[in-house]
């Protein structure tokens, strides 16, 4: 495959709205998200992942976590769907500048965690190589294994996002043979693509309900009553 210019992250950005393309450095901390078309489910991740971090650090650098998206099947240069743009504004986040991409080898190979919208794109990812397996897992089903970690056992804020950041996934990693879900629905994060509004909020709901856990793991700082 040829090798993608670098993901959207926060940051310095060229003329295509994209970073310049160098290898991460090790003091950031890169999050993919995966869903098919990159125009619904990965992008409202995406942009609700640094619109929270930027809210509970007050660092719109984000603490040094980038984070981006791709599809599968990505729908490449396309913007995300329009009902997508509308429940980021919901919950107050950007949609703004968002070009859909397709997932290539180079974005599994720089992320230190990809969430996934559901366990066929899990497995898309990890079937990429890469040694991709212990850093992939679909959003809810790592939501689900960050819930069980004692976030006191994590390296304090004080020491950086993401030191803190890399292990919570070591920790997730250590736990995933022995959190099982209870139903196959239970990972799953369902396409919205072509249904009404309603349908995408719901989603969108789904969406927020499983990064906030997150995102307070890797910050250390729950959300804003």
């Amino acid at each position: 495959m040829t090798a993608p210019e670098a993901g959207r992250g926060i940051g310095e950005e060229d003329e295509t709205g994209r970073p310049p393309r160098t290898a991460a450095p090790r003091d950031t901390f890169r999050i993919l998200h995966v869903s098919t078309g990159n125009v619904c489910r990965s992008p409202i991740t995406e942009r609700l992942t640094r619109h929270f971090l930027a809210d509970r650090l007050g660092d719109p650098a984000g603490g040094g976590v980038i984070v981006e998206s791709a599809g599968t099947w990505g729908h490449e240069g396309a913007r995300m769907e329009t009902n997508a743009e509308t429940v980021l504004a919901d919950f107050g986040a950007d949609a703004s500048g968002f070009v859909g991409r397709e997932l290539l080898d180079e974005h599994v190979i720089r992320a230190d965690l990809v969430l996934t919208a559901t366990r066929d794109h899990r497995a898309q990812v990890i079937s990429m190589g890469h040694s991709a397996g212990l850093r992939t897992f679909t959003l809810k089903e790592f939501t689900r294994l960050v819930r069980a970690i004692d976030l006191a056992t994590l390296p304090p804020l004080e020491e950086g996002v993401v030191e803190r950041a890399r292990a919570l996934v070591r920790a997730a990693a250590a736990l995933r043979g022995w959190l099982l879900a209870p139903s196959v629905e239970a990972d799953e994060v369902y396409d919205p693509y072509g249904a009404p509004l309603p349908f995408f909020r719901s989603i969108g709901d789904e969406i927020h309900e499983a990064l906030d856990p997150v995102v307070t793991a890797l910050t250390g700082v729950s959300a804003r009553a």
